[in-house]
């Protein structure tokens, strides 16, 4: 359930002013708690479009920088580009997008300038060729941590 729907729901149901200190986001990481990330099971279960393959060097930059996150951050990676932060009782494999199945997916996409931007219906990461680690860890926690939406133009 995206997390604006959640709040919408839960505000429904408990009283709005025990809820109104929290965003969407947080409020269902409260509802929902965090699970730990099988990082194996992601990996092994997403898709690369756009010129990305597993062993692309931005693709492996990606992967070390999601490795160095914490549990927190993974998940708020996971809701950014998911649209929810829970994880499928079966896993990665088990995603579904807002018309069935759809896995995990990163698309080479953009400008090395521009931050990185989720498609939340297709479970799909916008991630530009960026030139360097150290830019691609900066583009990408400033577009998870800092943004509620995304893509804008």
């Amino acid at each position: 359930m995206p997390a604006q729907e959640l709040l919408s729901l839960t505000i429904k149901v408990v009283d709005a002013r025990l809820v109104s200190v929290f965003d969407a986001r947080e409020l269902e990481l409260v509802i929902a708690g965090t699970a730990e990330i099988d990082l194996g099971d992601w990996r092994t279960n997403t898709e690369y479009r756009g010129g990305y393959h597993d062993s692309h060097i931005v693709v492996r930059w990606f992967w070390t920088a999601v490795e160095r996150f914490n549990n927190e951050q993974r998940l708020r990676l996971l809701q950014f580009v998911t649209g929810t932060s829970s994880i499928p009782y079966e896993g990665f494999a088990s995603l579904r997008g807002s018309n069935g199945p759809r896995r995990f997916c990163v698309e080479k996409w953009g400008k090395i300038t521009a931050l990185p931007r989720a498609h939340t219906c297709f479970n799909r990461l916008d991630l530009p060729p960026y030139s360097s680690f150290s830019m691609l860890c900066e583009k990408l926690l400033t577009a998870v941590e800092e943004t509620s939406t995304f893509g804008l133009e």
